[in-house]
Order: structure tokens, then sequence, then C-alpha cells
């Protein structure tokens, strides 16, 4: 097939793939609540009984984290997104105020375009067909090359189990000849009603360029910051569990830890018990070099490395304990690599001479790159948390909780979620984490109560 033949397939499908969504989602539109939730949670039961399988479908096919991690990560995105999204009315009436005469209805956006990473391919497929559909939509996937043959055979597990299940031709479907135009029909086709974009800057923007409403996020980049009340040792127990969970490759997970000085020796000493190993100057110079690429962007070679095989890679020979690398730095600028968002068991550590320090270190990695994504704090100050959370420019203020598993809702009570919004901030149009109320339309019905007069008259 040659490269012209391929774009030209490639649009096609594009166009074919929407047009069948449409007249999916026209016919899905008819189901009742019990009927979408019966759909929902069959899909989420199917799906998640080949959450092992597809994990090392994906690791195999990227090279992108572990199959444990990322089985449990298929699991969260089945299992426990459908527990999460359970009780929630997301079709007609959502709630009626006899007291002011009013009523909200739901109404699905129509057909959503969901666009896949490379780094939660299977995952992200899962959590976005069963948001979409509990929504009343159709759903139509725009993978990432590099994930194509793992994200296809997720879809078409969906795709089997809710046509089954009496779903509607159609309702679910992936572009699977890829191409730029092809991507971009789909991007810009004007019948598609909201495009959810989660993956890299250049994609989100490509998204919010094209014409079409779009939900997207921005680059995680989020502090730590051990405040000096901390459990010392619980809170780097969590970091290392948080920055090793599928390699880090989970955009809330955490890129630098900030500690004041009197609470260096501690935090130091609590890493190197937990598999931290701190660089050497030399070291943190070597590995530098090969964190980002010539156009200032991540190494792709890094992403989801464990640390062993990331030493391996600069040459750098570190104990075989060793699970998080750390480099001591002081520069916060957009240069220096260590200060960025890196996808892999890597955290900058930065010492704060005082809490006021600390927090502003926190500010300045975020404005640097991440503004509006998350922050985490460990401490036992209730108070310390609200001041923070008045300051530092993050949506999600993570207290006492691995940052990456706190971020998606694991080991918090935020919502399961794969998209998480970054707000006016960073870029994104929300800044929640994204779930089914996000694509729905609420038409508002309200009796008239006043008369022109009674207006006059007050």
């Amino acid at each position: 097939m040659n490269l012209v033949s391929k774009d030209l397939l490639s649009i096609q499908e594009a166009r074919t793939l929407v047009a069948n969504a449409k007249k999916a989602q026209d016919a899905f539109s008819k189901f009742t609540q019990e009927q979408v939730d019966h759909l929902v949670e069959t899909l989420a039961k199917t799906v998640a009984q080949q959450a092992e399988p597809l994990a090392q479908l994906a690791v195999a096919e990227t090279g992108f984290g572990n199959v444990a991690d990322k089985t449990l990560k298929n699991i969260f995105a089945s299992t426990y997104l459908a527990e999460k999204m359970r009780d929630m009315k997301t079709i007609g009436v959502l709630k009626k105020n006899p007291a002011d005469k009013t009523m909200d209805i739901a109404v699905p956006v129509g057909v959503v375009l969901g666009l896949i990473p490379s780094t939660n391919p299977t995952s992200t497929v899962i959590y976005k067909v069963l948001i979409s559909l509990k929504a009343g939509n159709a759903i139509v996937l725009s993978p990432h090359p590099s994930a194509l043959d793992c994200i296809v055979k997720t879809t078409q597990i969906l795709i089997d189990a809710a046509e089954k299940a009496g779903a509607p031709p159609g309702l679910i479907s992936c572009l699977t000849v890829m191409s730029k135009e092809g991507a971009n029909t789909l991007l810009t086709h004007p019948d598609i009603a909201l495009i959810l974009a989660t993956g890299g800057t250049p994609m989100v923007r490509a998204a919010y360029s094209s014409g079409n409403p779009a939900i997207g996020v921005g680059p995680g980049n989020s502090p730590v910051y051990i405040e000096s009340s901390a459990d010392i040792e619980k809170a780097v127990k969590d970091i290392v569990t948080s920055k090793t969970f599928d390699n880090g490759v989970i955009c809330a997970s955490e890129q630098a830890v900030i500690v004041e000085k009197h609470s260096d020796a501690a935090v130091r000493d609590a890493f190197k018990k937990n598999g931290g190993y701190f660089l050497t100057p030399e070291e943190s110079q070597t590995l530098s070099k090969f964190l980002l690429r010539d156009n200032g962007s991540i190494n792709p070679a890094i992403v989801g490395k464990d640390a062993q095989t990331l030493a391996n890679m600069v040459g750098i020979t570190i104990p075989p304990d060793a699970k998080v690398l750390l480099s001591e730095q002081t520069d916060i600028s957009h240069k220096n690599p260590y200060a960025r968002e890196k996808l892999a068991p890597i955290l900058a550590y930065f010492i704060a001479s005082s809490q006021e320090d600390a927090l502003k270190k926190s500010c300045e990695l975020l404005k640097v790159e991440g503004e509006g994504h998350t922050f985490s704090l460990h401490t036992k100050d209730d108070s310390l948390v609200e001041k923070a959370s008045l300051i530092v420019p993050a949506s999600r203020i993570l207290v006492n909780s691995p940052g990456s598993l706190g971020g998606v809702g694991g080991t918090t009570n935020l919502f399961c979620s794969f998209t998480l919004g970054c707000g006016a901030m960073g870029g994104s149009s929300t800044s929640d984490n994204v779930g089914p109320e996000h694509l729905y339309n609420i038409r508002k019905v309200a009796y008239g109560v006043r008369s022109l007069s009674d207006l006059k008259a007050s």
C-alpha cells in the first residue's frame, strides 16, 4: 500500500466510523437509564476478565510500564469505574426543584472522539468508552500509532460485548488505518460533538484548534512537599509506591520532592531505606543529557522504564535494590530537565529554607510545566493544607497519598479518571477528573413565576 492510498483509506475509514457512530447514537439515545447501566456493567465485567492479557499486549507493543500495574489499571478503569458510576443519574430527568419550579434534563452530546495515548493505552480505551456510554453517547477512538494493536484489541472486546448485549452497531469504533490525514478528519468532522484529548501537548493543542468542542489535559509535573510534621517514613513509601507504579507513566505521579532543611537528613534516610538512590552530581549530569530531545520534549526512550534499565542505558551503576533515582537540584527552569515532567522513576530533590520557600518552589515548578495539574503534600497540619490550596496553582491537592494513585481516584475519593483536567490556568476546559457528567448537556426547564409588573414593582 503506497502512502497516498493509505491516507485516502484512513480518511474514508474515519468518515465511515463517524457516520455509523452518529446513526448508532441516534438509536442509543432512546435507551433508558436502566438499559444504559446494564450495558455499561456488562462491558466492564467482560473487559475486566481480559485485564492481564491486555496489559501484556500493551507492554509488549509500547515497552512502557509493567504488566502487573497495567493489569491493575485495566481493572481500575473497568470494575472500579463501573462501581463509581453505578448510582449516577445520567439519562433524562436529573432533578426537579418544585420550590423553584425548575427541572434539569440530561441530553447526550452525541458522538465523542477519544484520543488514546501510548502510555496508558488499554486502560484509557476502557475508561473513555465506559464514561461515554454512561452519558448516552457513541464513541470513536483515535489511537496513538505506537499502541495501535493493543488499542484495537481492547476496542474489539468492548464492541463484541456491546453488540451481544443489544447495543446498536457502530456505537463503539476505532480508527485502524492510521495516518495524520485520517486522524485530522476525525478531529475536524462536523458530526463529532466533543473530543476527549488525553496525550501529549501537540495532540491536545490539535484537539482545541480543531473547531470542535474539546476537553483536553496538559502535562503533569507534580511537586510533592514533605512538610516537617509529616510521617516521613509513610510519606516516602507513598512517593516510591507512586513513582514506581507502572514505572511512572501516570501524569499525576510526583516529579520533584521538596523538603525543609531540618528534615533533609531524615527524608534522605527514608528514601535510601525504601529503594531511593541519590545520584552523584556527575551521574545527574550524565542522565540529564538523556532526559530530553533536542527540541525540548521528553525523550521517549526513558518513558516507562524502571530504574535499573535507565541506569544501564546511560552507563550508571546503581544498587540492585534501587527503585527510584533522585537528583538534588537548585535550578527551577524550563531548561533543567529535572524540573520538568519525567514519565519514569526519576525525581528531582529540592531543599527549602522554610515552609514559605517550599510552597514558593512548588509554585515555580508548576509554572515551569504542569500548571493546573497536581500538587502533593504530606503533613499533619490541616491549616497548611488550606494555605497551600489557596496558593499552589494545581487542580488536585493530594494530601498524605501517593500522587499517581491519588490523582486518578484510586487512593482518594476523587472520581476514577484517566483524563485529569488542569483548568483555565493549564489551558484546559475543566479542572475536574473527567467523568460522565462532562459528556452530556443539561437542559434547564424553568416555569414562569413572575410577571413584568412584578419586576417593575421590585
